[in-house]
């Protein structure tokens, strides 16, 4: 059945144009999905039915996924047998009727105005890798895009004059503007501190490792936790933080969600009302806390 992904793999990668994180979950959940069906003696695609895929969903829940990949896992299988049955190598979608269970969408953490602006402060110093470090944080903080989007930026991507970066997602592209602050981080990186990182002079890429090579997530997330712990904040942050709390501290100062919803590179704004519900109860704590007859 390999072959199956395979031709789902192009026709996501030509026609659908989706992003490699996209395709690679798309990936992982089918090969889960094709060893449960081997386990079940089901090796002809043709024979999978409304039945087999419910009893994976049901199989998934006794094993205690967590709603929100038994979710994604339901949208993966409604992706794929629809582009089996245009495709006419099935008579029939048996996904067509799977609904996902409902999940909660949980309030991400934040971290408040004056613990970004202690985080941001800690990388200080004048060597390469602290310069470095204080673009990457002041840049994250300042559009909030993913830290994947970070380290693949590229110099091209970057337009120091007008402030602002370019962001491809799949065969979408957003631009995103950036302040004074980050502005500053960056033009003491790229004056001071690029050229004495990068391995080679042809080298593209914005941010580098202190080997000259690109650098990966786990590398930010390392560099994340390193000035979290000397800033003294406790809650266990990830680079997700800093792009939550971009986008909660423009909502509580006056940004309209859709624009919020434009920069992040969300499809459904029903995705950005979350900043709402989390200015919400802020405003409710302070009146709980303030009103004498609260």
């Amino acid at each position: 059945m390999e072959s199956y992904i395979e031709g789902f793999v192009k026709y996501l990668t030509e026609i659908k144009k989706s992003s490699k994180n996209t395709i690679l979950s798309y990936q992982r959940d089918l090969r889960k999905f094709f060893a449960y069906l081997g386990d079940a003696g089901i090796t002809d695609i043709k024979k999978v039915n409304n039945t087999s895929l419910n009893s994976y969903i049901l199989y998934m829940e006794r094993e205690n996924f967590a709603p929100s990949t038994v979710s994604r896992n339901i949208a993966t299988l409604k992706a794929f047998f629809n582009y089996l049955f245009k495709q006419g190598i099935l008579e029939h979608d048996p996904a067509e009727r799977l609904k996902a269970p409902k999940v909660e969408k949980k309030i991400p953490g934040i971290l408040t105005v004056e613990e970004v602006t202690l985080l941001l402060s800690q990388p200080s110093g004048n060597s390469n890798k602290e310069i470095r470090d204080k673009a990457m944080l002041e840049l994250l903080y300042a559009t909030g895009i993913r830290v994947s989007e970070l380290i693949s930026l590229t110099l091209d991507d970057l337009n120091m004059t007008s402030g602002y970066i370019r962001v491809q997602e799949g065969s979408r592209e957003r631009v995103i503007p950036f302040g004074s602050v980050a502005k500053q981080a960056l033009k003491n990186y790229l004056s001071n501190a690029r050229t004495g990182m990068i391995a080679s002079d042809d080298e593209t890429v914005l941010f580098t490792n202190c080997s000259g090579q690109p650098m990966s997530r786990q590398g930010f997330w390392k560099v994340l936790k390193q000035y979290a712990k000397r800033a003294g904040i406790e809650e266990d942050i990830t680079p997700h933080t800093l792009r939550h709390s971009f986008a909660a501290h423009l909502v509580e100062n006056g940004a309209d969600l859709h624009s919020v919803q434009e920069m992040l590179g969300h499809s459904d704004v029903s995705t950005t009302q979350i900043y709402a519900r989390i200015t919400n109860n802020r405003i409710r704590e302070v009146y709980a806390k303030a009103h004498p007859r609260a």
